[in-house]
């Protein structure tokens, strides 16, 4: 049951800009919080990490400022709020290691070279910069643009740049760990 739960919230995450720039002009913002606060109430129910009851805590804030000034800036937010989270998850990983991606690699090699930890460590930092970049943008639209250029950014651009961005270090990962050049004469 909880892996149904864990992909309705990953189908509602990844559609939720395009749902609300459906919903907008047809329903008011305040009804649209619902939505919000159902993610919300979705991402507490599967949280295995604590942080996560952070960013439901915050998703259902903004939903509650959506209610209460009928706005839709609130549900154009969320994108931010989530790029943010992962950037300090992220971020405190470098501080307090093992980084993020030496986690996720962990789990296939347990047995990790320290070649491989140095690696994992800079591939965490190439994503902290990821998060920083594609959270201002999402700031930047949610403020500035319309819900177009919003929706357009948050509900398809932004999952192309994170699948570019998974295929070149997928690359770069086999190059490293045949030990070839990546073309920038570093070997990670």
């Amino acid at each position: 049951m909880k892996r149904a739960w864990a992909f309705l919230l990953a189908a509602v995450t990844v559609a939720y800009p395009l749902l609300v720039y459906a919903a907008l002009g047809r329903f008011e913002p305040r009804w649209l919080s619902l939505l919000l606060l159902g993610v919300a109430l979705l991402r507490a129910a599967t949280a295995r990490q604590s942080w996560w009851w952070v960013v439901a805590a915050c998703a259902a804030v903004l939903a509650l400022l959506s209610t209460a000034f009928n706005a839709a800036l609130p549900l154009k937010l969320y994108p931010v709020l989530v790029n943010a989270t992962l950037l300090a998850v992220f971020a405190a990983s470098l501080r307090w290691p093992p980084s993020a991606i030496e986690r996720i690699a962990r789990i296939r090699h347990p047995d990790l070279p320290p070649r491989g930890v140095a690696y994992t460590r800079k591939v965490t930092w190439t994503w902290c910069g990821f998060f920083a970049l594609n959270g201002s943008i999402a700031l930047a639209t949610a403020l500035w643009a319309g819900e177009r250029v919003w929706a357009l950014y948050n509900g398809l651009v932004a999952y192309v740049l994170i699948g570019l961005l998974f295929a070149g270090e997928w690359w770069v990962r086999q190059r490293v760990m045949r030990g070839a050049p990546t073309g920038s004469g570093a070997h990670g």
